[in-house]
């Protein structure tokens, strides 16, 4: 090389960081080096991850270019680690000891500022090199036994009291046989106990019902306005997908996250899989180039659930903030942006946001014409009802954004709950947390058919009960930290859920029975129709309360062809009902196993991306 030529490199190479500069001497590209010092000036990031999240070169061939510049061995996936390297701790450190005669004594997988020490560093031992990638995987597989442990049983260990297993206590076994124990005496009891007892009872569901029929009179604050931040200044954000068979929509998936508006150099997606689901590696490795996510393989273990994933790869997480999504999710590009400004401007109480979900293959059929109803009452009118409340918030298992700091504080998601959005919401509002609610919305898949909806709606009602059981064990406890009212609606949101759709068959044959075969009384004296009239108004304000919310959904997303649909409903909830019985009988056989939902079988879609 001539003198000219290396004064051009000499001069290139000192207008690049440190990180990017050895690449000059290791043959490659100045100019695609210089376009990947731009990119990580303009986000405020180092240079080799602005390389390597934009495809400008890959993990793999970079951390081989170091290992090269620093005069040490390169290490691929079979790390030879030390026994003492299995802790999921050293995360953070990028390193890790190895096994005696190895070509090193400890390996590294530099990121950011660890990179150009290693570079300036002239004396004592230097660590063997390897990608980060390679590390991760090979720490999950050499302590994968205690990976799973720490996935499935942190939070009983740290916080029972948060935790589903056992089950119930002796204290609520005893509750719940002295109410079995009241029902015969009640019915035997004379007949002004009887009516007091009903009467209770229906005012007590008449109060739990209130926030139904009064979160239609809110409407939702819209998004504020803001100036857009620069790239510099957002934080790094983690996106989370767990994944068990769903090689179907790998690439809608990936498709629907490169269309968010969020630096790629400040994105750090992980998709969580089984070890046993070759069909979605093989769908994920096919993506070209993959350098803006990682694919972290899930140990063996139980329970094989989609929360056990998620904690395996929350020691991963390097984002501020993190979102998890679902397989079949396409949310809207701005969100992390919204969120990252919601979360700057809140106090640092509000742990979490809860996005919009919305079915858009409504077409399918008269179940998900129902199911988009549904949604847009609870996502649409519910949820923000109760975020504007500062009440309770069961979370919707998708479009959740959350403070990472703080669900590392709630030691994740319970994982033996197989509804763990619900449970980790009300875990939030009993830790003091708020949730705040985020107006964008994600496409969503719903089941076309009742046998899949059927098997996934039963795993929402056990889960339900779980969290019930779960939330249930400290009354006076729940009832200092949430306030009577914040009490009343968590039980209205989760048990009275599930307590509604299990009575709603018995009620609506004895209302039937009640209204049509039996003559009011000719006695026109309130003591004689107090009763009657009661059962009169919680009859229509139990529909009322079923239907308002989903019309109110509809005129706000004006869905106006849908508002016909809203007459079935109270067909479609005696299926919510048979879904609850059977999440019943399923809690007591197989309270872990988890119903997975097919997706990938959308046969229409409103917005034309889930098809």
């Amino acid at each position: 090389m001539s003198f000219e030529a290396r004064s051009a490199f000499r001069a290139q190479a000192l207008a690049l960081p440190p990180d990017l500069a050895f690449l000059v001497w290791q043959g490659v590209s100045p100019d695609r080096l210089l376009r990947a010092a731009a990119q990580a000036r303009r986000a405020g990031v180092d240079g080799a991850t602005a390389l390597l999240t934009s495809g400008l070169m890959a993990e793999e061939a970079y951390y081989r270019a170091l290992a090269r510049a620093l005069g040490t061995p390169y290490l691929g996936p079979d790390l030879p680690l030390a026994s003492d390297a299995c802790h999921l701790s050293r995360l953070a450190a990028g390193t890790a000891l190895l096994e005696p005669g190895a070509p090193a004594s400890w390996v590294a997988a530099p990121r950011g500022p660890a990179i150009a020490r290693l570079l300036r560093r002239e004396d004592g031992p230097r660590p063997a090199i390897t990608a980060p990638s390679v590390l991760h995987a090979a720490l999950l597989r050499s302590s994968g036994e205690a990976a799973a442990r720490e996935a499935a049983e942190g939070l009983e260990r740290r916080a029972p009291a948060w935790a589903f297993r056992p089950g119930p206590d002796p204290a609520q076994w005893l509750a719940l046989g002295l109410a079995f124990a009241a029902v015969p005496l009640v019915l035997g009891a004379p007949a002004w106990i009887q009516a007091g007892c009903l009467a209770l009872l229906n005012l007590l569901f008449l109060a739990m019902t209130a926030f139904r029929l009064a979160a239609p009179c809110l409407r939702p604050a819209p998004l504020p306005e803001a100036a857009r931040a620069d790239e510099a200044a957002l934080p790094v954000y983690t996106v989370l997908v767990a994944l068990h068979r769903e090689a179907r929509v790998v690439p809608r998936l990936v498709r629907a996250l490169a269309r968010l508006d969020y630096p790629r150099a400040k994105l750090d997606v992980k998709f969580v899989i089984e070890a046993d689901d070759p069909a979605t590696a093989a769908a994920l490795a096919a993506v070209p180039n993959p350098g803006w996510f990682e694919v972290i393989v899930a140990p063996p273990g139980l329970p094989r659930t989609k929360p056990r994933a998620l904690n395996v790869a929350l020691p991963f997480a390097r984002g501020e903030h993190l979102v998890v999504y679902d397989a079949e999710d396409v949310p809207e590009p701005g969100q992390l942006r919204a969120a990252a400004a919601l979360f700057a401007g809140s106090s640092p109480r509000t742990a979490c946001l809860q996005g919009r979900l919305v079915i858009d293959n409504t077409a399918d059929s008269w179940l998900t014409r129902c199911f988009t109803l549904e949604y847009a009452a609870l996502f649409d009118v519910l949820v923000p009802a109760l975020s504007a409340w500062r009440l309770p918030v069961p979370l919707g298992g998708t479009t959740t954004h959350f403070r990472t700091a703080a669900l590392r504080a709630l030691h994740g998601w319970d994982a033996w709950n197989v509804t763990e959005d619900a449970d980790l919401g009300l875990r939030l509002a009993l830790a003091g947390y708020h949730v705040g609610d985020l107006p964008l919305s994600t496409l969503e898949e719903a089941p076309a058919r009742v046998g899949p909806w059927l098997r996934q709606r039963t795993r929402w009602m056990k889960g339900f009960v779980q969290t019930t059981i779960t939330h249930s064990r400290r009354p006076r406890h729940a009832l200092g930290q949430l306030g009577p009212l914040g009490l009343l609606a968590a039980a209205a949101m989760v048990p009275g859920t599930v307590l509604s759709a299990l009575a709603y068959p018995v009620l609506i044959g004895m209302a039937g029975w009640r209204f049509l075969a039996r003559p009011l009384p000719a006695d026109t004296s309130l003591a004689a129709n107090l009763l009657t009239g009661l059962a009169l108004v919680l009859f229509l304000a139990g529909f009322a309360a079923m239907l308002l919310p989903a019309i109110v959904g509809c005129i706000r997303r004006r869905w106006w062809g849908l508002l016909p649909w809203v007459g079935l409903l109270p067909v479609y909830f005696l299926l919510v009902s048979a879904a609850a019985w059977l999440g019943l009988i399923e809690l007591i056989r197989a309270p872990a196993r988890w119903n997975k939902t097919e997706h990938g079988l959308a046969a229409t879609s409103r917005s034309g991306r889930l098809t």
